[in-house]
């Protein structure tokens, strides 16, 4: 078997972006539904992590066992988000800020919960809960941890999914139908409601996916939400809030990005660069709104193409 030769910062990149993209899809997800960001999106993605912990370290297993596992606990507590706090809210006509500061609560209150869910993993498993990693329990593919290549492939994979499912099956038509016009959905027979409620499972799952897969490069902690939380937001602001496309593609810029621009600008000026990788995701942030504020998928880039090929 071949063996190659990788730099680390090319397999940070490559995880991380993938990652990255996949929690922008979710969060875009949500958001087309409401409209309101969801703060505790990234808090979905920290229970993936602690149940690819328990799977790991508890049950003996490989962490990708995790997966399918993550992807459903995330997702249920993500109904429970959207069917106990925002549709009471929405039902009384709560303002999207009202509805966006629920989110965050709740996100304060799912802290909390995997706060008391480490320790009680370190004293009931003797387990390491807090800043862990699960890198040493990944397995090996052509001299390669199999994340590498396996967090690409899972986003291309439900990439397409997504894409087709959206596009060919009636599901996807309803869906697409609901998030443009929900009153004109309901009026033809769409049950707007379930809809709503799928958008938002597949939108938690895919977090607990990325977080069941990012514990295997990344340290876990309680409070890992808080520190990608605005990776996900720029990612899915530059891709364009209502664009699962734009989704992929600003998960990928903002993640490559912010690991590689780290990697050249500590090389260029000094290590002490390295603390200040949580600006780039906030200056994507604050030039796309400046200058794109739909986002990549906002810009008419067959306009701009025919303006350039004209010059």
């Amino acid at each position: 078997m071949v063996n190659f030769v990788f730099d680390p910062i090319f397999s940070d990149a490559i995880i991380f972006a993938s990652l990255l993209a996949l929690l922008s899809i979710g969060l875009t997800l949500t958001y087309i539904t409401t409209r309101v960001p969801n703060f505790a999106h990234a808090s979905f993605a920290t229970i993936g992590v602690y149940v690819a912990l328990v799977v790991t370290h508890v049950w003996g297993l490989l962490p990708y066992v995790a997966i399918p596992i993550s992807f459903v606990i995330s997702g249920i507590v993500a109904v429970l988000l959207y069917t106990l706090v925002l549709k009471p809210l929405i039902r009384k006509g709560a303002s999207a800020a009202i509805q966006m500061i629920a989110t965050l609560a709740f996100d304060l209150i799912m802290i909390a919960i995997l706060n008391i869910t480490a320790d009680y993993i370190v004293k009931t498993y003797h387990v390491t809960s807090r800043e862990f990693s699960l890198r040493s329990y990944d397995i090996e593919f052509m001299g390669l941890p199999a994340i590498v290549i396996i967090a690409p492939i899972t986003i291309a994979i439900l990439a397409i999914a997504l894409h087709i499912g959206l596009r060919k099956t009636k599901f996807g038509i309803a869906m697409r139908a609901s998030t443009e016009n929900s009153d004109l959905a309901g009026t033809v027979g769409i049950n707007v409601k379930l809809i709503y409620g799928v958008s938002w499972l597949l939108g938690g799952g895919f977090a607990g996916i990325a977080g069941a897969l990012m514990s295997m490069w990344f340290q876990g902690d309680p409070n890992l939400g808080q520190q990608i939380i605005p990776s996900i937001f720029a990612a899915s602001i530059v891709g364009g809030f209502l664009s699962i496309q734009g989704a992929i593609v600003g998960g990928v810029l903002v993640g490559l990005t912010e690991v590689l621009g780290t990697r050249f600008l500590s090389g260029e000026f000094g290590s002490w660069l390295i603390a200040y990788r949580p600006l780039i995701p906030l200056i994507f942030i604050v030039v796309t709104l400046f200058f794109a504020p739909k986002g990549l998928a906002g810009i008419n880039w067959s306009r701009l193409w025919r303006n350039g090929s004209r010059d």
